[in-house]
């Protein structure tokens, strides 16, 4: 799945080798989720296909939905203007949010 021209040179980790991604439902544009992501997790989505991001509270990789079977399958990924954020376009099976609803972005602040 990684494309052969990919440089990981282009993407700007911070201090600690992480790097936010924001992920999107392609199907209805929704926002999902947000996660960080190193170069390992990145890695292992262009080779399983699948989510990968790296838990900074319990300091390991995981694969989103492995447990829960909410998986997220890469349909696209593409990086900002600055390499400093990450997209990653899937399409879901569930919901993206542990607390069970549909995109972890569903506490309002505006109104």
């Amino acid at each position: 799945m990684k494309p052969d021209n990919f440089d990981m040179a282009v993407i700007k980790f911070d201090d600690r080798g992480l790097v936010p991604a924001i992920v999107q439902n392609v199907k209805d544009g929704a926002v999902l989720m947000m996660a960080w992501m190193n170069e390992e997790s990145i890695n292992l989505t262009f080779e399983t296909g699948y989510t990968w991001f790296w838990s900074r509270s319990r300091q390991e990789l995981w694969n989103k939905g492995a447990t829960s079977g909410n998986l997220q399958k890469v349909v696209d990924m593409l990086y900002d203007c600055d390499g400093d954020t990450i997209l990653i376009k899937v399409e879901v099976n569930g919901v993206a949010c542990h607390t069970g609803a549909y995109s972890c972005f569903h506490n309002p602040m505006w109104k």
